[in-house]
């Protein structure tokens, strides 16, 4: 049996192993630092083989800062990190389709590349704006130097370095490059074909995040740059000009794929329909039929049903030719006013649009989809206090959920989930649309200020507002619309991330001699129940993180069965052939047990063999 890689996977081996599919030739071998053979590209080969396409020189066009190329090699790195089941903060653990997860978004994002791998169909972040006194973040990458990291580091309680992204920092742009664009790279992996990323940003880094996402998600994957009127007045100590809106950047995964949620019509929309001449085809508005692109085939005279004879305007032409303003005309979609004397008009009627909905426009105004002031007193009104900074208020969230055109079985990601503003606009658009879209949020749980209303509230860091306002809004909806939200999921479960569940001998046995391997009763750490083995083995095998499970007594033996079959597991000790046997009975997709679960190498033998005859399909693998 093969034992599980508990750990994420390793991008870089993954891109060789692709590059290494259409270039064979262009794979070669070297030893790593441990002295292990390992596969790299020879690029010069590789060179050589796209010479065409090779760029020599400096002249071409590319976007650069200092610290990028080590945050695309940080991207690519794999981790030996879990998520840990956390029931006692979750609500609704056994039923729930939603996760809570806290914890470094960049190493969250490498444990999901699997289990969530094209899956996820709306991506919104909300990330720091990088003002220059509010960001703090721990990546390895961003530091060059020894001096650099002693001049303006510092660590938390966990021995993490903190950085605090002033203006004064002469990488000041570079290091939230560097922040983002690991992060997108791993994101834009998650996403689905058809999917759609937004992100909201301001005027200090719009221009850097537009450039990194053109390089991740490709310039002609960009949908739009809306702008989003987030004041409703201007502020008058402005030092130049008050700024009264932000930006939400929208990039689909593949705009072929993509299609765009459409607003629903508006009673002034609908107001400009009407049926002066009662036509039995229903209400309908007029348009103009001449252009400026001149065409003589399209320049003619027109007769109105007065007598009048009409030349197009000056410099322009009909848009129609004149055999197609004709059929028209039989057919009754030519207007020239009440008297029968104006202008001709084509008749468009509301039942030929060919969508049911409104093209959204790239201005967001308040008085549709709410502003700052708005998203703040909602926290407020919830949490009874005003506890964090800035969140987004619901209606412009909902406007995004429509953006994305989501179906009911659809994953909705944020790895900057601050307050949980897009958590509770899934539970409430749910709620109104008797859908079942489910959530992700990933937050560092980021301390609060011990000054703040928000610690002296009992809130220690940011994770617990966002959980709080969870659990406070899901409640409020339900209790607002108690007969439509009867089956609507306001639950989640809290994952946190940490440290490998495996003690360090389970990836470098090598290194320590056979007499302390004889002493170690096991290679997983002690303070690990089953739960967290569990779901350690779920994210090395890839599979989703919200599905349903069970547990149930064997033989005194604890089988878990997760998804109906998709994985059962056993990490009892000393599991007699009889338990074996009752698990091969179930078929299951994946079986997984303790290495140290078995007494003896021939154990471990015949437990394959047992697999083999009763349930020939299933792999079998071992922690």
């Amino acid at each position: 049996m093969d034992k599980m890689r508990m750990e994420s996977v390793d991008m870089t081996a993954q891109n060789i192993e692709k590059i290494g599919s259409l270039f064979p030739n262009c794979i070669t071998e070297t030893i790593d630092e441990n002295g292990k053979g390992k596969n790299v590209i020879n690029f010069e080969l590789l060179k050589q083989m796209l010479s065409s396409d090779v760029i020599d020189g400096d002249e071409a066009y590319e976007f650069t800062w200092v610290g990028k190329k080590a945050s695309i090699v940080e991207a690519n790195k794999p981790i030996r990190k879990t998520l840990r089941p956390c029931k006692e903060e979750s609500v609704d653990w056994d039923n729930t389709e939603n996760l809570y997860i806290e914890g470094d978004n960049l190493e969250v994002l490498k444990l999901l590349q699997e289990s969530y791998l094209n899956k996820v169909k709306m991506i919104y972040i909300d990330p720091p704006y990088n003002t220059g006194n509010d960001f703090i973040y721990n990546d390895d990458f961003k530091m060059t130097s020894e001096e650099y990291a002693e001049e303006i580091s510092e660590l938390d309680e966990d021995g993490n370095r903190m950085f605090k992204n002033t203006d004064t920092n002469g990488r000041f742009h570079s290091d939230w490059c560097s922040m983002i664009y690991s992060r997108l790279m791993l994101a834009r992996n998650l996403l689905s074909d058809d999917g759609v990323i937004f992100i909201s940003i301001d005027d200090n880094e719009q221009a850097n995040l537009k450039k990194c996402c053109e390089e991740i998600f490709g310039a002609q994957n960009f949908v739009a740059q809306l702008i989003w009127e987030r004041a409703f007045s201007p502020k008058n100590d402005a030092k130049f000009v008050s700024n009264s809106h932000d930006y939400v950047l929208m990039f689909a995964k593949n705009i072929s794929q993509y299609i765009i949620g459409r607003l629903p019509r508006t009673a002034e929309a609908n107001a400009r329909y009407s049926n002066p001449d009662n036509d039995p085809r229903g209400v309908w508005m007029s348009s103009d039929i001449s252009v400026k692109t001149y065409n003589a085939e399209c320049d003619y005279p027109i007769t109105t049903p007065s007598g009048r004879i009409i030349e197009p305007p000056a410099g322009r032409c009909w848009s129609l030719s004149k055999k197609s303003f004709l059929e028209r005309l039989q057919d009754n979609r030519i207007w020239f006013g009440p008297d029968g004397n104006s202008v001709p008009r084509i008749k468009r009627f509301l039942t030929d649009l060919k969508h049911d909905g409104m093209a959204p426009t790239s201005i967001m105004f308040f008085k549709d989809v709410g502003h700052s002031q708005e998203g703040a007193q909602e926290v407020s009104k919830l949490l009874n206090g005003g506890y964090f900074n800035g969140p987004k208020p619901q209606r412009l969230m909902k406007r995004l959920l429509t953006l994305a055109n989501l179906q009911s079985d659809a994953i909705v990601l944020d790895f900057f989930s601050g307050s949980a503003s897009m958590a509770h606009a899934v539970m409430s658009q749910n709620a109104e649309d008797s859908k079942q879209i489910k959530y992700i949020m990933v937050q560092l749980p980021e301390n609060t200020d011990k000054k703040s209303e928000a610690y002296k509230a009992g809130y220690k860091n940011i994770c617990e507002i966002g959980k709080e306002r969870i659990r406070r809004a899901g409640k409020k909806i339900k209790e607002e619309a108690p007969l439509i939200t009867q089956n609507l999921d306001i639950g989640f479960r809290v994952l946190k991330l940490d440290d490998s569940n495996m003690n360090e001998v389970y990836y470098s046995p090598d290194d320590y001699s056979q007499g302390f391997l004889n002493q170690l009763e096991s290679n997983i750490k002690e303070d690990r129940t089953d739960l967290d083995l569990l779901f350690g083995c779920l994210l090395d095998w890839g599979l989703p993180l919200s599905l349903p499970y069970s547990s149930e007594q064997i033989e005194g033996c604890t089988v878990h069965n997760y998804n109906d079959g998709d994985l059962i597991a056993c990490f009892d000790e000393n599991i007699p052939n009889s338990v074996i046997k009752e698990i091969a009975k179930k078929e299951p997709l994946r079986a997984v047990f303790r290495d140290s679960g078995f007494a003896s190498s021939s154990s471990k033998i015949n437990v394959g063999e047992i697999f083999k005859l009763m349930a020939p399909d299933t792999t079998v693998k071992v922690i």
